[in-house]
């Protein structure tokens, strides 16, 4: 019989299929769009088949053990927690990290409805492991890992969280403009934007700036150096900001371009962007705050973090 004290929430996402279709209406002007373009559009149906096929057989594994209501992640800004539940992210890495920043204390089970296509960092189980996997995390008996989050509180009030990164710029990444404060040292900036990365997201989005900096550097130097060593603890307590081209000109500087974020040294940043400045976190440009002019965003590590299940 299940537990009816506890609520198990199934976090879904659209198919790439679903997607055309809500652009398209139909699903053969998708396929008309696809092919027409001379890619497969077969890939795209084998992908939502198998998707739906694991939303159904991962719902009948988990209504055995609670009370089940499954959630399609453009729910999940309005969406209300218990304290209680248990998350179930069925999708890729991104949903994982999208989920998290939603929890306080809620354990996210990652599970991989496609191996053969997703890598799944963040996945470690697949559909077949749930009766097991989810059960114990139940009765308390499963290791949680705990993700090391970031903070964006701006002036006004808002505050948003993430679990891979920050981006603070233009919508658009084109030249942003504004104040930073970092470390006692005070300047005015024009860049392509900031990153500030978590040691969750400082194998993604950190790697590749890290990576382009110094081959770079290496090549302008005549030496050699690597990126691997970039990457840092999941639960680490601090983060780390990078500046993304920063311009040094009569009006800007690029001295404060990269560091380390603690809970006793924030990043302080006061936007002159006259419309467009964004935060956004996570890589998904829809989930954002407004940063334009005047605004002050106070960037550090968050209070709360993510619990993953391993």
């Amino acid at each position: 019989m299940p537990d009816t004290e506890s609520k198990i929430i199934l976090v879904t996402r659209r198919t790439r299929l679903e997607e055309l279709v809500a652009q398209y209406n139909t699903v053969e002007q998708a396929r008309f769009y696809i092919e027409h373009l001379g890619a497969d559009f077969s890939d795209y149906q084998r992908e939502h088949d198998l998707y739906q096929r694991r939303i159904r057989e991962a719902s009948a594994t988990l209504a055995q053990l609670g009370r089940l209501q499954t959630l399609p992640r453009d729910f999940l800004p309005n969406f209300i927690f218990g304290p209680r539940d248990t998350v179930v992210a069925l999708g890729q890495d991104g949903l994982v990290a999208n989920t998290m920043k939603y929890l306080e204390t809620q354990p996210v089970i990652g599970v991989n409805p496609d191996p053969d296509r997703w890598d799944g960092v963040l996945l470690p189980f697949q559909v077949q492991d749930l009766k097991r996997v989810a059960a114990e995390v139940l009765r308390g008996r499963r290791p949680i890992e705990t993700i090391t989050m970031a903070r964006a509180e701006l002036s006004d009030g808002q505050v948003l969280h993430a679990v891979n990164d920050l981006f603070i710029g233009v919508r658009g990444h084109t030249s942003a403009r504004y104040d930073v404060e970092f470390g006692g040292m005070q300047e005015r900036q024009s860049s392509c934007g900031i990153i500030v990365s978590t040691g969750l997201g400082s194998t993604g989005w950190f790697k590749s700036i890290v990576t382009g900096a110094v081959g770079i550097a290496g090549q302008i130097l005549g030496k050699r150096f690597s990126a691997e060593e970039a990457a840092f603890p999941r639960d680490a307590d601090y983060l780390v900001f990078s500046v993304r081209e920063p311009f040094p000109s009569r009006t800007s500087s690029a001295n404060i371009v990269f560091g380390q974020i603690t809970a006793g040294q924030p990043l302080t940043l006061v936007s002159g962007m006259a419309d467009n400045g964004v935060i956004f976190s996570d890589g998904i440009e829809q989930d954002f705050v407004q940063f334009n002019a005047g605004m002050r965003a106070v960037i550090g590590v968050a209070d709360k973090r993510g619990h993953l299940v391993i």
